[in-house]
């Protein structure tokens, strides 16, 4: 993977998150297209994107089931921004999805990454509110790194324009 370069902006994004949190889903409503049914993802899926202005990224939506993630640090050399995906009504698995983001976060190729959080599911009825998201994850802690929360829907599409623009004003920021 490369990095961002100032003549053409194309910046590597790494999406990641345990499984059934709906990345594959923000990938391709993201790309456009109207609702895709997914399956679990195995290894990765990678997508060229235009984003805001003259920027242009490459997104890696990296498979998250727990056999998995033991390949997530093969993705992390190269990358620009790092994409973590919640499930906003799997407070059961919240604690799960800190550990997995943490040990991410403290990976060498990691350091000084910015990182992009999107507690996805926000339409649902059961979904935890931003605030609370904020408080368990500890994101505050986290201070080697620029960091954004959004709000999104992957099936409506809600929050992710304003995720594009996070991830525009994060890459301004390295």
């Amino acid at each position: 993977m490369g990095s961002v370069n100032s003549r053409s902006h194309k910046a590597q994004v790494v999406m990641m998150g345990l499984d059934s949190a709906g990345k594959t889903t923000i990938l391709y409503k993201l790309k456009g297209h109207q609702q895709v049914e997914t399956l679990p993802t195995v290894g990765f899926n990678v997508e060229p994107l235009k984003g805001p202005g003259q920027m242009s990224l490459t997104l890696w939506d990296v498979g998250g089931q727990t056999q998995l993630r033991a390949t997530w640090k093969d993705y992390l050399e190269g990358t620009d921004i790092l994409v973590y995906v919640l499930d906003s009504t799997d407070e059961a698995r919240l604690p799960e999805a800190v550990t997995e983001l943490m040990e991410v976060l403290n990976d060498p190729n990691m350091a000084s990454v910015p990182l992009l959080v999107l507690a996805n599911k926000q339409d649902a009825p059961d979904a935890l509110p931003l605030f609370d998201i904020r408080c368990r994850l500890g994101l505050e802690r986290v201070q080697d790194h620029c960091w954004e929360l959004r709000g999104c829907s992957a099936l409506t599409g809600q929050g992710l324009a304003e995720a594009l623009q996070s991830l525009q004003s994060l890459l301004k920021s390295r």
